[in-house]
């Protein structure tokens, strides 16, 4: 099963949520892209992520338009602004959904304050994600 996930800046909820989906399942093809990919995935959410053991350091953004002309069995957009924005894939994409998240990018604040929005949107992504896989996607 090949599924892409997308948000606007790939950095943060996406990231994340692919990261979820790889642990979940080692078979699935998973993939997460941005309509305007920012240039480095957050430290933040990579802090958060790896406090509950997923390491997603190596993963980086990249452009929705890498992907355009692929097949998809998901493409699943995470934030708002990517729903509105995707662009039409001239791949075969057999469904479409859209999983919403409040974007963690937004909080500010020091550390100790910042880290507690990502960890909340994190566990909604781990929460949503799980159910995704349960009903759907688990063969």
């Amino acid at each position: 099963m090949k599924i892409l996930i997308l948000c606007t800046g790939n950095s943060c909820r996406s990231q994340m949520a692919e990261g979820f989906l790889r642990s979940f399942d080692t078979k699935l093809s998973v993939f997460s892209a941005g309509t305007n990919p920012e240039k480095e995935i957050n430290p933040f959410a990579v802090e958060v992520m790896k406090e509950i053991g997923i390491d997603i350091s190596s993963q980086y953004p990249k452009d929705v338009s890498v992907f355009l002309d692929q097949e998809f069995d998901y493409v699943i957009t995470v934030c708002d602004n990517a729903k509105e924005t995707c662009p039409n894939f001239t791949g075969n994409v057999k469904n479409r959904l859209h999983i919403g998240f409040e974007d963690p990018a937004k909080a500010r604040g020091p550390k100790e304050e910042v880290l507690p929005v990502y960890r909340r949107i994190r566990d909604q992504i781990r929460e949503s994600f799980w159910k995704l896989y349960t009903e759907k996607l688990r063969s």
